[in-house]
């Protein structure tokens, strides 16, 4: 049985750039960091491998790989983002934050069940921070919300 989420890994342009990030702006700090010198294969390689601690004891990771191509380009929201939880009054200090110091931010932004901000971190990715509401639980419950049904009828429709 799956037991929880240990770490999401992503490919950074840069690694200190990415620290600077994730640890000085968000507050994640840095517990780990590997370099691997060779891959698994036997050939020589140049990778460092660091991780970032969220509250529940997961992390966000990134891997600097400068031997190994890449295309590191601005995700859009639905191509790719990461989603934080934060308590709501942090979602608003994070937005006071990033504006102050010139970040690119959205947001508050209302999802109904959360409300979200988002930034993009120097790799492109969009990070978006979200807070939830008293509603959230019930929202997301399978058993209440139909999420099944709206699936099944997202699928008949490209059928059609």
């Amino acid at each position: 049985m799956i037991k929880g989420l240990h770490h999401n890994a992503y490919r950074c342009r840069d690694s200190e750039q990415t620290r600077q990030f994730y640890e000085d702006f968000l507050g994640l700090p840095l517990s780990g960091s590997l370099e691997i010198s060779e891959t698994k294969t036997g050939r020589p390689t140049a990778v460092l491998h660091t991780f970032y601690r969220l509250d529940d004891g997961s992390y966000l990771a990134f891997f600097e790989a400068p031997d190994q191509p890449f295309e590191f380009k601005d995700q859009h929201d639905y191509d790719l983002h990461i989603a934080l939880e934060v308590e709501p009054k942090v979602l608003h200090e994070m937005l006071e934050k990033g504006k102050a110091q010139g970040r690119e931010v959205r947001g508050i932004s209302d999802h109904h069940f959360i409300d979200s901000i988002y930034f993009r971190d120097p790799n492109g990715y969009v990070i978006e921070l979200c807070a939830k509401r008293a509603n959230h639980d019930a929202d997301m419950d399978p058993k209440r919300n139909g999420a099944r049904e709206k699936l099944e009828r997202w699928t008949a429709g490209k059928r059609a």
